[in-house]
């Protein structure tokens, strides 16, 4: 058994197991088969019938490999201890407290209790009786791991995955005709590592730097050749080996995010111009004669003109300066046997090339409609990007003539994209939310063209942007019912809350299982518990993330987070400001939802923070628990932990945030959506409730999967039926397999 694979395998409710020789199967079940099942339940998983006969002839050694990494995914042996015990009943602490206690230490008062980080506690202010570290600097003396199990109402069914499944879940990632989300990206990873590379088409640019630095690592970096088309696919692969990123975002992006990661609101503990300049010296380059001349080939055996090739280096050409100087390149365009190099580096430093973007916006400022398509057909994917814009600038009716010549070469992502956001463009005084690349999410004003037109012209716009959409993709579906046989489909109704997942990239890892951004999670009972863990595997030290909630209510709005534990139909466990030697810590926020809906409450969101300097710790853990019976909280340790009731969780992996959204609730709706909205400052008091309006807006623009395959329905004459007994069956399980979904999205 491989441990990494099993995790990869988890991810997708599933154990991959290797295949058992059939003379050894046993039909009865063991004793540590049972003993297996029973702590799995205990975790809020069971098995599939075909699963636990295979679980049954495994060794109790390989048995407890599973409960481990199961675990470990869970994170149970963690530390989950709060600040407060028994947190659901308040302290009584006030600000008096702390002020007195400040005052207290200031004059090195002896009167009262002194605790292992050095403060004295005044006697009359904080019930000591109730903590488990300081309550004035919010460090932790105490560690405690989950001691409830089985509150969950809800049981999370385990199937058998063999090779067959493992392997068709790794060509599906291979060819998603979407840019995979971080957790996708690392089972890749994993698997890359295993496993041999099928050979399957893969489309996405982000999923081939991960084969081409896989084929590196082993020494293999001439079989990349075949994954460079342009110059800027190297550039892409070196900055992800520079960054971790699979976009290229600037040096000056990450350089200006980090100086803003590091301000903070008490100026002495400011730290932005140092740690952005210790950044810039990290973002220099440095490679070795082997690397130089391992570039240097990529570089030489492009089969791309050299002028197309300069003019796609244009945009990054700050960056190819920069490069092409650290690779040495300019050394080895001199010898005989790199010619090809030598052609390119000249023209780029001549600047011998057309940039077309310069001459599409040329002609555009000229009003030159025909010169300005004729180009646009020549790049059909710029040609979609600007369609909107190019509308309002020369008017659809001409503009759409042009685009129907060749939306036919288009990705089905973008053309289902332009169907999606057509009418959030057109609608007039109404702001977009946009997440530029390594930024936060901003609020934009609408195109200032939008004010030209009458409402009813910008209608008619938004029709014909969705019918010609809608007419494409379902030509799409029609073009490959030929031959087939299938008369019926089943939908999943769950499938209709689903979005398609296109332009979100998720920066968080989600080892328990698998969601896209904006799927709804309905809450069972009255009560909604967020949780957040942090500092794991690193030594004892100040790192202060916090968690924190917000309250839309109808005439105003209330936080609940460190600097007010109690709110309207929230309670906080506490704020820890350091963290105990490798356990980490944790904090949590009960939701009552009968008090929310009391008074009114619209949605609330749940959000974390890094208060200390820097970004979100990476490894933070955030989610939420969820059941129909009531969750039990410790009076003895403050632990609310039960990994069997946990609805949804997620891991930061590398990020550039400081603070994140990561689910709202609906209260009247009683459902929670998943969702990532990055927010910059230290406090939820920086988070502006528009840019979560907006990003619903947007989720709830956005195509469903069950959407999409009644298009398909149609379009491929398949009559729609309500049980799952059909020729084509799509339930919520075959949506797990996010990679899966996207085959739906024909001709990319």
């Amino acid at each position: 058994m491989n441990k990494d694979l099993l995790k990869v395998s988890i991810r997708q409710n599933a154990i991959y197991l290797p295949l058992i020789e059939e003379e050894k199967k046993q039909e009865e079940l063991t004793s540590t088969t049972i003993a297996l099942v029973a702590q799995l339940r205990k975790v809020g998983y069971s098995l599939s019938e075909e699963l636990l006969h295979a679980v049954n002839q495994l060794y109790p050694a390989q048995q407890m490999m599973i409960l481990q990494v199961m675990k470990e995914a869970l994170g149970v042996t963690l530390n989950w201890a709060p600040l407060v015990k028994g947190w659901d009943v308040p302290t009584g602490e006030t600000r008096l407290d702390h002020l007195v206690t400040w005052i207290a230490n200031l004059f090195n008062s002896q009167k009262g209790v002194k605790l292992p980080c050095g403060h004295v506690i005044p006697d009359n202010t904080f019930p000591m009786e109730r903590y488990n570290g300081c309550p004035f600097c919010g460090t932790p003396f105490q560690t405690a791991t989950t001691e409830y199990f089985g509150q969950g109402s809800k049981l999370k069914v385990l199937e058998l995955w063999q090779d067959k499944e493992l392997n068709a879940f790794f060509c599906d990632l291979l060819e998603s005709r979407t840019a995979l989300d971080a957790t996708q990206a690392d089972s890749l990873k994993i698997m890359l590592g295993e496993l041999p590379l099928p050979a399957v088409g893969i489309k996405m640019k982000e999923t081939l730097m991960l084969v081409i630095d896989t084929l590196v690592e082993q020494d293999r970096a001439q079989e990349a050749q075949i994954y460079f088309s342009t110059p800027n696919d190297i550039l892409r692969y070196l900055w992800y080996k520079k960054t971790g990123f699979l976009q290229i975002i600037e040096p000056k992006t990450i350089i200006r995010k980090t100086g803003r990661n590091n301000t903070h609101i008490c100026g002495v503990l400011d730290k932005s111009r140092s740690a952005a300049q210790a950044k810039r010296e990290e973002l220099k380059l440095k490679y070795t004669r082997r690397e130089c001349k391992m570039v240097a080939l990529w570089l030489n055996n492009l089969t791309m003109a050299p002028e197309k090739a300069c003019e796609i280096m244009h945009p990054k050409r700050e960056m190819w300066v920069r490069m092409i100087r650290a690779l040495r390149l300019a050394e080895y365009a001199r010898k005989p046997e790199f010619g090809n190099l030598k052609e390119l580096m000249d023209i780029f430093y001549r600047q011998a090339y057309t940039v077309w973007q310069g001459e599409v916006e040329r002609n555009r400022l000229k009003a030159d409609a025909e010169q300005t398509f004729a180009l646009l057909k020549q790049r059909p994917g710029m040609f979609a990007r600007s369609l909107f814009a190019n509308m309002l600038w020369f008017g659809a009716e001409e503009t759409l003539a042009a685009f129907k010549e060749v939306v036919h070469l288009l990705p089905a992502r973008l053309v289902v994209t332009l169907g999606m956001y057509a009418e959030s463009y057109f609608e007039p005084g109404r702001k977009r939310m946009v997440k530029p690349l390594g930024g936060n999410a901003l609020l934009i004003e609408p195109h200032y063209l939008v004010g030209l037109y009458m409402e009813d012209q910008l209608k008619a716009m938004v029709k014909d942007v969705q019918d010609l959409c809608k007419e494409v993709v379902a030509a799409r579906f029609a073009g490959v019912a030929a031959g087939s046989e299938n008369k019926s489909m089943y939908i999943d109704p769950m499938l209709f809350h689903i979005p398609l997942s296109i332009g979100d990239r998720s920066e968080t890892i989600q080892d328990t299982s698998c969601a896209l951004q904006g799927t709804r999670f309905p809450v069972e009972g009255d009560k909604v518990r967020l949780f957040m863990q942090w500092g794991k595997g690193l030594p004892a030290q100040h790192l202060d993330m916090d968690l924190s909630c917000h309250i839309a209510l109808p005439s105003t709005t209330e936080v609940c987070s460190y600097f007010n534990l109690q709110a309207i139909g929230a309670k906080h466990s506490g704020d820890i400001r350091s963290i105990p030697n490798k356990k980490g810590t944790a904090e949590y926020i009960e939701l009552d939802l009968n008090e929310l809906n009391r008074v009114g409450a619209e949605y609330v969101a749940f959000t974390c923070n890094a208060y200390s300097n820097g970004t979100i710790s990476p490894n933070l853990v955030v989610g939420w628990m969820n059941s129909a019976y009531p969750m039990k909280i410790s009076e003895r340790t403050g632990v609310a932990y039960d990994p069997s009731c946990v609805q949804h969780q997620v891991r930061i992996s590398k990020s550039l945030q400081k603070g994140l959204v990561f689910g709202v609730l609906k209260v009247k709706e009683r459902e929670i959506v998943w969702l990532e909205i990055p927010f910059g400052g230290q406090t939820i008091l920086s988070l502006d409730t528009q840019t979560i309006e907006k990003y619903l807006d947007k989720l709830e623009a956005k195509t469903t999967v069950g959407e999409l395959l009644t298009v398909k329905a149609q379009a491929q004459g398949l009559k729609l039926v309500d049980i799952p007994e059909a020729d084509e069956i799509y339930t919520r399980e075959w949506a797990l397999n996010t990679a899966a979904v996207t085959k739906l999205l024909l001709g990319d």
